[in-house]
């Protein structure tokens, strides 16, 4: 005996098996995708800083924390700018030709976007002490001011660039940064500027 079989019931059933296995599925993969995003903690570690300059007077540095990293910005007044000038012969790299140290628009005597406001990682290229501000001129005829690790005795003038004869063996990284508004630097956001 044959017996007739319903192809419509058989048909449905198959639909609301791949139906009910497609959305089990679904249901399964969204707890493993939204794994993979980053948490809100990483993310805001990884977010552009926004630095306010109103306040800062000139011969002033704040220190601000991007990526977990500690950053200067540094107000520099006409007789600091003055001081980078005649300090290249006793700098490794005073023309800052190491390009993975700064952006593009970095590569200059005063290695900023604008010669008044220098930004660079707080951390000696040799350790990763904390450089300490002295930009005082002292008695020393090589030393005109600007970073001081007092770790191992690495010296940095005031655009960050490294003294020959220390430990630390290349001038401070400066970040990405961009002026977002006339008295706002945003740490994170590279300008792209020459």
């Amino acid at each position: 005996m044959t017996e007739k079989v319903d192809q419509s019931k058989r048909h449905f059933l198959t639909i609301a098996t791949a139906v009910t296995g497609g959305v089990g599925i679904a249901f399964a993969a969204v707890p493993f995708l939204s794994s993979l995003k980053p948490s809100a903690r990483a993310r805001a570690l990884g977010a552009p800083v926004e630095v306010p300059l109103a306040s800062l007077e000139p011969g002033e540095m704040i220190r601000v924390v991007w990526r977990g990293r500690l950053v200067y910005v540094l107000r520099r007044t006409e007789e600091m700018l003055g001081r980078l000038v005649g300090v290249t012969e006793y700098l490794r790299d005073p023309n800052s030709s190491n390009v993975e140290l700064q952006p593009s628009y970095a590569t200059n005597e005063h290695r900023s976007l604008n010669p008044e406001y220098l930004v660079v990682e707080g951390s000696c290229t040799h350790l990763g002490c904390a450089p300490l501000p002295q930009f005082e001129v002292t008695p020393s005829s090589d030393w005109f001011g600007g970073f001081f690790c007092p770790c191992h005795g690495s010296k940095f003038d005031l655009s960050g660039r490294v003294y020959k004869g220390v430990p630390a063996p290349t001038n401070l990284r400066v970040p990405p940064y961009t002026f977002s508004q006339t008295n706002v630097i945003t740490i994170g956001i590279d300008s792209g500027s020459a």
